[in-house]
């Protein structure tokens, strides 16, 4: 007999429709797999039937033949046991549903049965929403996940046995519900604080900028002056996550398997800090099966770089690419697969080698050329790509012990949340636009309006400082974004002044 399920996998973030079709016929005992199958899809012959067996149901020794289709496209993974072991079950006749076709089924399957979670719950939902299919069957643990695609009704079970008696109707079982909204409000909380911070006022202005107009952000500072700190607190002030941003979050965090149990849904801004021995697929994201990496990771939300120059410099300059692009292409022989990698960059460097150039409490012992050779680690084009580069000294004793706090988290969200709002209402009509650091030239000449005392200053500061026209128009859109913190619809001299301050490195490079 021949049997068809409706299941899917998972390329790059989203899910796409797999037919596992089995036919089943007399002769010599034999089982094989067909339509591009992996290592893992192979082997769920023994794990189909070990749990068909320990769930009492008949294996048939037969000759037993699975096509995955469509057969030209790699299958990976073992989240195809369960649709197997349902295909054979309705080819022998143990399954009599006239509804499979209503259902995309789902899970690995353990040797007694058991079903266990899989990655990629979440696209693999929306996939099956989106076909208009009734309902989804997959691991109980998955359930909350698959829960937020719309116009579909999840079953999680928790073994084989459970499946088949919700296909052959023995057993009701209602639909798995979720209330979105509670589900949303819960998540969207942070266990950190900006008001955590000590002193660094105009370090926090910078961070506030930055995280005003979606800015890339280069903290350079001795050794525990708070540039980790700063960093750690930027997603707590970034703009509030919207839903559709939360799910896309979401699927990236399923397919790479790094969903916590207790949390169904990312609603709070990303944070990534690899460690600087990174890989290239690491942090760009590939591997054999490919998987989205730290610059995908960090997708609505920030990727931290902590001693930036200490990353291998091939590492560095992969990271191009996405800053300008917003995304990130991995391209094989048999596929190319695309990774959104929309990230705010914070990078932190010591000024020097041992770290304590300039600092007022610490004696440098690095020499000229040693610290020259430092710096020259991160490229000047990785350098013009971020927007504001800030000093950050050490805290005195008198602004550390004090008890006064800063401004929270909340507070500052709200304002960045309205300067957010002024940028999106002037981009109504670029519908790839939603804040001044995305700004391409264009956008740039027709939303930076300079006075002419701006002018003047900007004319000045090429000058002696030879920014390059890609740091040039990064002055420009601070500018804008500072001007729409202040409220105002023009670029003033002062709001260029501000920017322009933002560029420590082009400022040492003048005055060494």
């Amino acid at each position: 007999m021949l049997s068809r399920i409706i299941s899917s996998a998972v390329r790059g973030v989203d899910a796409y429709l797999v037919d596992v079709e089995t036919n089943i016929t007399n002769g010599l005992p034999h089982f094989s797999t067909v339509g591009l199958p992996d290592i893992a899809v192979r082997e769920s012959k023994d794990r189909v039937e070990a749990a068909i067996k320990q769930s009492g149901f008949v294996y048939p020794y037969k000759r037993v033949t699975i096509n995955l289709a469509p057969a030209n496209v790699r299958k990976a993974g073992s989240l195809f046991d369960l649709p197997i072991a349902v295909g054979m079950l309705s080819a022998t006749g143990q399954i009599q549903s006239d509804s499979l076709g209503e259902y995309m089924i789902i899970g690995e399957l353990s040797l007694d049965g058991t079903l266990r979670p899989i990655r990629g719950a979440l696209p693999i939902a929306i996939a099956a929403s989106r076909i208009g299919l009734q309902g989804i069957l997959l691991p109980y643990e998955n359930a909350e996940e698959a829960a937020m695609a719309d116009g579909l009704e999840v079953y999680g079970l928790r073994n084989l046995t459970e499946v088949v008696q919700i296909l052959n109707k023995e057993e009701k079982m209602a639909p798995y519900h979720l209330d979105m909204d509670h589900l949303f409000n819960h998540s969207a909380t942070y266990p950190i604080d900006f008001s955590d911070v000590k002193g660094q006022s105009h370090v926090k202005r910078a961070v506030e900028v930055a995280a005003a107009g979606s800015h890339n952000l280069l903290l350079i500072g001795p050794p525990g002056s708070g540039k980790t700190m700063l960093a750690r607190r930027l997603p707590t002030i970034l703009p509030d996550m919207t839903l559709p941003e939360a799910l896309e979050t979401t699927k990236i965090h399923s397919v790479a398997g790094l969903m916590p149990e207790d949390v169904p849904l990312v609603a709070t801004r990303p944070f990534r800090a690899p460690h600087h021995t990174i890989s290239d697929a690491g942090l760009i994201g590939g591997g054999s099966y490919p998987t989205p990496g730290e610059v995908s990771l960090g997708h609505n939300g920030v990727l931290f770089l902590d001693e930036m120059p200490e990353f291998k410099k091939n590492v560095l300059e992969l990271m191009r690419q996405p800053l300008e692009d917003g995304q990130v292409t991995i391209a094989r022989v048999s596929t190319s697969l695309t990774y959104p990698a929309r990230f705010t960059l914070v990078a932190a460097m010591n000024p020097c080698p041992c770290g304590y150039f300039g600092d007022s409490q610490h004696e440098c012992t690095c020499t000229p050329p040693q610290i020259q050779r430092y710096m020259a680690r991160v490229s000047g084009p990785l350098l013009d790509r971020i927007d504001l580069h800030i000093e950050v000294p050490s805290v005195p004793y008198k602004e550390l012990t004090d008890q006064l706090a800063g401004d929270t988290s909340e507070t500052i969200r709200n304002r960045v949340n309205e300067t957010r709002q002024r940028q999106l209402r002037r981009f109504k009509d670029d519908t790839h636009l939603f804040s001044n650091a995305h700004m391409e030239s264009r956008e740039i000449r027709q939303y930076c309006q300079v006075d002419n005392k701006g002018h003047e200053l900007l004319r000045t500061a090429i000058a002696k400082l030879g920014l390059s026209a890609r740091a040039y128009d990064r002055i420009l859109k601070v500018s804008r974004t500072i001007a729409d913190m202040a409220g105002e619809e023009g670029i003033q001299a002062a709001h260029v002044s501000e920017a322009i301050q933002y560029r420590a490195l082009d400022r040492a490079m003048w005055m060494g």
